[in-house]
């Protein structure tokens, strides 16, 4: 009788082995579900951003990126951490198979969002002036300040509903809603801004909140009904203390980052400028939309998953690890290949306008490399619900991007932006590491290292090109985006191969196997 082939060989693995590739392929399938909506809602994004660019230009950009910024910052104080805290209460009920945890919870989330919504709202249209005129800098602003409030409620409304269905681990309701959300959105932003120019630019943004909120409530509306004990107010008002008491902490902390910008944003904007705050913009913004596809799945999966393992350290870094090595895989060679065709890659999606952000953005690609591999580390403190560690981190992060702007600035400009994001997930990381080794004993595995270390040297090498010549960058970040990806199609291979749809897939992109 013939042996197995050396295909079957490879694919023929033991228990722990089986368990460990199980779970590799929980992560891909969410971020392939995820990732698939994020390129969608990039490519739509990208669609938007062009359009406004073409009409508007960079100052024009350099507003809508403001008034989101505002729209954020507003939304995370309005909200007070119940979306995050309310993710980590309903994955946990979930967890113990518990429906009256559940409806208490999803009671709980809707009652309190709906009162923050409002109390947002109307105490952020009270302070436009003062917004406009000390953050701004321009008392002109106002009105478009004031429409920000409505957004705000409607970010905050939007929140409790995608809370609920990420701690019930819906994740193609939360990828189909993303879609749909993101599509109508620009639809309606770009009608406002062809048929109205600047002043449509307010519709842009209301637009995909609004969107937002309706999909939201769509699916959150077909979640099985079951008949659990009706929550009484007492119950739902003990709920609400519980969120409240660590939705705090997550909201001081999720301002951190979201205020650092806007600090960083009103000192490009009166020492630069409005149309250097449009390139800082227009880079941040593929930045951040294109690693999106990745972190989505986090937030999505991997932080409710890694909530019910919490209290088993080995579960917790065995899991970690793994989704650090899927992000690499997943998010590598795109990191290179974007590092690589910045000029390009800024001039098709927006104008020759805005070649001053291709330094800004090549820095900030370097900084994410750092980034992908550091947030999965980052989740150990949500999971672990330690609210003033998590302060303190993400505190510490947004001072060092906002203190390194302001130190730079005075020599590079606009590239002050990019250089400071590289330094402050440059600091962020090995702050991680020590923190999560504390708290659970984590620490990188061998593969995870070494990966790492091979997307960083790739990207600073093509970085440090770039500076000589974009040609010889695109070049040689090309190479080494095919390299990178040859080798993450293998691996990704041996993680779901030989079934299933994703393993089928990779046999048709890469027949031969791993080399």
């Amino acid at each position: 009788m013939p042996g197995p082939s050396p295909r079957e060989k490879r694919f023929n693995v033991s228990a722990p082995e089986q368990q460990e590739q199980s779970s590799h392929r929980q992560i891909l399938r969410s971020s392939f579900i995820i990732g698939g909506a994020s390129v969608i809602n990039i490519l739509v994004g990208l669609l938007r951003m062009k359009v406004v660019a073409v009409l508007l230009g960079p100052a024009g950009v350099g507003l809508i990126g403001i008034l989101n910024n505002l729209m954020a910052t507003g939304a995370k104080i309005a909200a007070l951490g119940v979306a995050n805290s309310g993710t980590r209460q309903v994955a946990e009920a979930v967890g113990r198979d518990d429906p009256d945890a559940i409806d208490a919870s999803r009671r709980a989330l809707f009652l309190g969002t709906l009162i923050l919504a409002a109390l947002g709202s109307f105490l952020f249209w009270c302070v436009r002036d003062l917004i406009a005129i000390y953050i701004l800098d321009d008392e002109k602003l106002a009105p478009f300040v004031g429409w920000v409030s409505i957004g705000i409620g409607l970010t905050v409304a939007t929140g409790s509903q995608r809370s609920l269905l990420t701690g019930m681990r819906r994740v193609g309701d939360l990828a189909r809603m993303t879609v749909i959300s993101s599509l109508v959105g620009a639809l309606v932003g770009i009608a406002a801004i062809y048929y109205l120019g600047e002043t449509g630019i307010i519709l842009l943004v209301l637009s995909a909140p609004f969107s937002g909120l309706v999909t939201s409530h769509f699916y959150v509306a077909k979640l099985p009904r079951t008949q659990p004990k009706r929550s009484s107010f007492r119950e739902v008002k003990q709920q609400w203390g519980a969120l409240l008491k660590l939705g705090f902490a997550f909201m001081v902390a999720g301002l951190a980052m979201p205020v650092g910008q806007l600090a960083v944003r009103a000192m490009v904007q009166n020492q630069l400028g409005l149309e250097s705050l449009g390139h800082f913009q227009a880079s941040w913004a593929i930045s951040m939309t294109y690693i999106g596809f990745v972190l989505g799945a986090m937030g999505t999966d991997y932080y409710p998953r890694l909530t019910a393992v919490i209290s088993d350290h080995k579960k917790v870094i065995r899991l970690v690890n793994e989704q650090a090595e899927v992000a690499i895989l997943l998010a590598g060679p795109v990191l290179i290949a974007m590092m690589a065709l910045a000029p390009w890659v800024l001039t098709l999606l927006y104008s020759e306008e805005f070649t001053a952000s291709i330094s800004v953005l090549r820095w900030q690609i370097l900084g994410d490399t750092l980034k992908i591999i550091s947030w999965p580390m980052g989740f150990i403190i949500l999971a672990s619900g330690r609210g003033r560690l998590f302060v303190m981190t993400e505190m510490f992060a947004a001072g060092v991007f906002v203190v390194a702007t302001w130190a730079c600035m005075p020599l590079l400009g606009i590239d002050a932006t990019g250089v400071a994001f590289f330094l402050m997930y440059l600091s962020y990381f090995p702050l991680l590491l020590v923190v999560t080794r504390m708290l659970v004993g984590f620490s990188f595995s061998t593969k995870v290292k070494k990966d790492a270390l091979l997307l960083f040297a790739f990207s600073l090498i093509v970085a440090s090109t770039g500076y000589f010549s974009d040609l010889y960058a695109a070049v040689m970040g090309l190479a080494l985006a095919l390299l990178m990806g040859w080798r993450s199609l293998g691996r990704l291979e041996e993680i779901v191969a030989p079934s299933g749809k994703l393993g089928r897939l990779l046999r048709v992109i890469k027949p031969y196997g791993r080399n």
